[in-house]
């Protein structure tokens, strides 16, 4: 066993993706030869002053490249043929902006890490939409979509409707799914070197892509109701966003619903403020909630966005993006630029979905297999403490003592389960640990799949550190 160890104060991104990259470096250099031991994750861990889940992170990274392999009860040897590796995976700036999921999930894994709608036979209703479009628009199909007919629009209106809010069809952008809208909204609206605030805890593939683009991150803090106003108004005062990126239904990943009053103050201080705000309703549309809309309090600054991705069909890549007054040509040529453009197939799919009424059916289907799931999920997780909602495909559940959630990553990894640490959804870096998991429970197939899932996770949170082994 080698007495090698790392120096976390060199190199870039987070201190695992450092570590995973100076072991990379020490074997292409020799230092550590192939069939060398490399320390324990509990010595080394110990050694450098960081956590055992730093380092479980630094040594998954390092298998997933192909240079190290792991045995219960042996350790963790480098391999022979470290030339075998996707080289693209080696890149340290890659690692940083894939966040903490695998950049290529393994096989054979059951993914609790993704909240795609579930299978409920979307197949033959696509296959027949797909047929007809195929048939009807041979030319459309087969070049740009250079005229977006007036029924996208309608389409969108349609979707992104809620209680007796509707927005106006000339606000409407069709867009490449939500993801899409949002970063051609951050595009728009804000420059290099401005900042976008975002909570401390949410959908993080937005924040890095912010970051990618040159955005700036504001971090603002939330509790079981959401985005708390005070500390919003501390951050306008402060740091001067140009935009905030909020989910005030069914909060990812914290599942938080914003009650009334607070999204009535987050208006009111965003005018104050001049702040631009996002209102991501993906899962929101789902939840049936009767509170309204930042879009409908604050029409004037807020884009709504949703899609059919957590719905419907994820690969679809259906969205759209109700905008304020004078602003859809702005977000439809931000959005071409950003994302190469609208193919006429996809677009014109979606629509059809949803003004033939398949859509809301698909919609129906899915809450209700999403409602049976997390039926079993409190069941199954009895005596934990979690949030969830009936008609939302994942749950935030807290880790007993001494469970870390990296580590209970990595033991669910290692027991065939795909699972997101906290720190996937972290928009930037912040000192507060809150040591909880998300599980997504729509992705699996079927029920049977869901609850074998569900029973392995509930063995790992019963027997706590004791039943996991980290090959060290």
């Amino acid at each position: 066993m080698t007495r090698w160890l790392p120096d976390i104060q060199q190199g870039r991104g987070p201190i695992y993706a450092r570590i995973a990259d100076q072991i990379e470096e020490a074997i292409g250099n020799g230092t550590l030869p192939a069939g060398t031991k490399l320390p324990p994750q509990r010595n080394l861990a110990f050694d450098i002053g960081v956590t055992i889940g730093t380092i479980g992170r630094a040594y998954h990274i390092v298998r997933e490249r192909g240079l190290v392999s792991g045995e219960v009860g042996r350790g963790t040897y480098v391999l022979d043929h470290p030339e075998s590796r996707p080289p693209e995976q080696s890149d340290p700036l890659t690692t940083s902006l894939a966040g903490t999921r695998p950049i290529v999930a393994p096989a054979g894994k059951l993914r609790f890490d993704s909240t795609a709608a579930p299978d409920i036979g979307q197949g033959e209703i696509l296959a027949r939409l797909l047929g007809d479009i195929s048939h009807e628009h041979h030319a459309d199909i087969a070049s740009y979509a250079r005229n977006f007919p007036d029924h996208w629009f309608e389409a969108g209106a349609q979707w992104l409707a809620r209680g007796g809010f509707r927005p106006e069809v000339e606000r409407i952008v069709p867009t490449l799914g939500a993801h899409a809208a949002v970063i051609a909204v951050i595009s728009a609206v804000t420059s290099p070197g401005d900042r976008v605030a975002f909570e401390t805890l949410t959908y993080s593939q937005v924040s890095r892509s912010a970051g990618l683009i040159g955005r700036r991150i504001a971090l603002m803090e939330s509790d079981e109701f959401g985005l708390v106003p005070e500390d919003f108004e501390r951050v306008c005062a402060q740091q001067h966003p140009k935009l905030a990126f909020l989910m005030p239904s069914a909060q990812n990943p914290t599942v938080a619903i914003m009650p009334l009053d607070r999204r009535l103050a987050i208006a009111d201080i965003a005018r104050r403020y001049g702040v631009w705000l996002i209102e991501d309703d993906l899962y929101g549309s789902m939840t049936g909630d009767p509170v309204p809309a930042l879009a409908e309090i604050a029409p004037e600054r807020t884009f709504l966005v949703g899609g059919l991705s957590k719905s419907v069909a994820a690969g679809v890549r259906g969205g759209w993006v109700a905008c304020p007054p004078h602003f859809s040509q702005r977000i439809r040529i931000s959005h071409k630029m950003i994302s190469g453009g609208l193919p006429f197939l996809l677009a014109e799919l979606c629509a059809r979905l949803v003004l033939s009424g398949a859509a809301a059916a698909l919609r129906s289907r899915s809450v209700e297999e999403i409602g049976a799931r997390e039926t079993m999920a409190r069941d199954i997780f009895s005596g934990f403490e979690f949030s969830s909602h009936p008609r939302v495909p994942f749950l935030w559940l807290k880790l007993p003592d001494p469970w870390l959630s990296g580590t209970f990553k990595q033991a669910a990894l290692q027991e065939g389960v795909l699972i997101d640490d906290e720190d996937e959804f972290k928009a930037g870096r912040a000192d507060r640990v809150f040591h909880r998991i998300r599980v997504g429970f729509s992705s699996a197939a079927e029920r049977s799949e869901v609850g074998r899932g569900f029973q392995v996770l509930r063995r790992l949170l019963d027997s706590g550190r004791a039943g996991y082994d980290s090959f060290d």
